[in-house]
């Protein structure tokens, strides 16, 4: 952290939100990993719980999501992609996406956001957390407790990213 202050919460995602969290994938992972704004509407569908915003404290602008979800854990879900239901045999709780406008970065929105989906994991009664690192984040997630975990050096979603896992437990 940079020692800014964090100027916002999360709160659930609201379908009014979908615009927003649109924009935010567009501008934070451009073409080559944002999604139609119809995979977030279906995922907010799917399962709420999973599915928050980064409000400002200040008039309540959205600058960031988060998405996740019960999912197998070696089997990521394809980007761009509809679910179609969470899977009855999921065994692992799956961090879709997590996406900051660099206006929120480094006041601790992501750590808490972490934080969040550890305790949702926990609650859901899963022991890790699986997610797909893209665009250079596998440090960031590294510094939180994430550990490598592609297959044969195959990753999810094309060169430069990975598969990365780490234990539900809070620090």
């Amino acid at each position: 952290m940079t020692g800014k202050a964090m100027a916002g919460r999360w709160r659930p995602m609201r379908a009014d939100d979908l615009a927003a969290v649109a924009a935010i994938s567009d501008a934070v992972h451009g073409m080559a990993y944002t999604e139609r704004p119809a995979i977030y509407a279906e995922r907010l569908a799917l399962y709420p719980a999973g599915c928050h915003v980064f409000a400002r404290d200040d008039g309540g602008a959205v600058e960031g999501y988060l998405i996740s979800h019960p999912w197998r854990r070696d089997d990521p879900p394809t980007l761009d992609r509809p679910l179609g239901a969470i899977p009855a045999d999921a065994d692992g709780y799956y961090l879709h996406d997590l996406a900051l406008l660099s206006s929120t970065r480094g006041a601790g929105a992501g750590r808490a956001a972490l934080a969040l989906v550890l305790r949702q994991a926990v609650a859901a009664g899963f022991d890790d957390i699986t997610l797909t690192a893209v665009g250079g984040a596998d440090g960031f997630w590294a510094a939180q407790g994430f550990v490598y975990a592609d297959r044969d050096g195959a990753s999810p979603y094309g060169p430069g990213t990975h598969l990365m896992r780490r234990t539900a437990a809070m620090w």
